[in-house]
């Protein structure tokens, strides 16, 4: 490692290398190749017209000191970086996050540069003293950190917010991974079963299943308000009349829930209380939120190809998951099982409100009929 290789790593040329160049390129080889190099890289730069500073140096020696000895930590190298003075943080203080390097799209690729810019203008007016932060100055890195901050909040030029557009093309991107998620689980699901024979209709358990639902949906707390979350009916919402729509739509939304629960007038409070915990309805829609797509083709599958009678504990289900020759999966690992299981097991008490289990956990001819048409109806798209 050399200044030329410094220089090709930055595309600048030695003259306009900016500590993070240096320290960038630092951390692009092992800690002690880099310590080696340390004397030569800064004659070099000596002679080049760009020195740095003292302070930077001692930095230089006892950060890459420390991550060869081992004790540096991963949040010490990050400050070591960003001491540079012109490196974007890691987390703001209202807790913005940029991408990784490797994952930012053209917009979150263009602001991290114009921040970096920005930073180095500061650096060169002034307003930013990496001196200070390399001494761990505590009024330096608070100043440094309300700059970030201020200019990630505030409007462009052309009217965009950093931190929102980034932001958005976040989302976006989250959405259209889930999208196509999504689409692939479906077209494995429906390939499943047309390799199935069709399951009978059982209209009679329909129904009882549907009389007993529509007094769940009616009644006040838990299971009914989770399932209405689920299948997104809203208070006073009139139920769907017939007995299929109603009891495939609410079945669809455990595996797909399309609504909250109604606030209530504690539910600010509650989410504000950091040490409190979230209530037995807040913890199930949470948990059905986390299941994985593969997770549910994996079990709906299983349990289509068993039938009636099979048995469907949360504990199961989890052995279903990891036995799946369905889905590419993991979960030889006693951790991952038992998460599987607690997140199934606020999916079986709703399915035993659905007649889709018995009390025994046992799948019934409702649920086996059933349960794929309602998981297809959850990841079809809206018309």
């Amino acid at each position: 490692m050399d200044l030329d290789f410094v220089c090709a790593h930055a595309g600048r040329p030695a003259a306009e290398l900016t500590r993070r160049d240096v320290v960038r390129a630092l951390l692009a080889v092992p800690s002690g190749v880099a310590l080696v190099a340390v004397p030569d890289l800064r004659r070099a730069l000596l002679a080049a017209g760009n020195p740095m500073s003292p302070a930077f140096w001692d930095s230089v020696k006892a950060t890459l000191g420390a991550i060869e000895s081992g004790t540096a930590t991963v949040g010490d190298v990050q400050r070591w970086l960003e001491s540079t003075g012109t490196e974007p943080l890691l987390l703001t203080r209202s807790f913005f996050v940029w991408p990784e390097e490797d994952e930012r799209g053209p917009i979150a690729e263009e602001m991290y540069r114009r921040l970096v810019a920005h930073l180095e203008e500061r650096v060169a007016e002034g307003v930013i003293d990496p001196d200070a932060l390399a001494r761990r100055d505590d009024g330096a890195r608070e100043a440094y950190e309300d700059l970030q901050e201020h200019w990630l909040n505030s409007p462009l030029p052309d009217g965009r917010i950093p931190s929102v557009v980034v932001g958005d093309e976040q989302d976006e991107e989250m959405f259209a991974a889930r999208d196509e998620e999504e689409a692939f689980a479906l077209g494995e699901l429906r390939r499943i079963l047309a390799e199935l024979p069709e399951p009978v209709r059982p209209a009679s358990e329909l129904h009882r299943a549907c009389v007993r639902l529509r007094e769940v949906l009616a009644g006040p707390g838990y299971p009914g308000n989770v399932l209405r979350a689920c299948a997104g009916f809203g208070e006073g919402e009139e139920l769907p009349e017939d007995d299929e729509e109603l009891w495939l739509t609410v079945t669809a939304g455990i595996a797909g829930p399309i609504s909250d629960l109604p606030e209530e007038d504690d539910t600010v409070e509650a989410f504000t209380d950091l040490e409190g915990e979230l209530g037995h309805e807040d913890t199930a829609l949470a948990a059905l939120c986390a299941i994985h797509y593969a997770d549910w083709l994996a079990v709906v599958a299983a349990l289509a190809r068993r039938g009636p009678g099979v048995l469907a504990s949360p504990e199961r289900i989890a052995r279903l998951i990891a036995e799946s020759d369905d889905i590419d999966v993991d979960l030889d690992d006693p951790e991952d099982l038992e998460a599987a299981e607690m997140l199934f097991g606020s999916v079986t008490p709703l399915w035993a409100s659905l007649g889709i289990v018995d009390r025994n956990e046992i799948l019934t001819p409702l649920g086996h009929w059933g349960l794929p048409r309602a998981l297809e109806r959850a990841w079809s798209p809206f018309d």
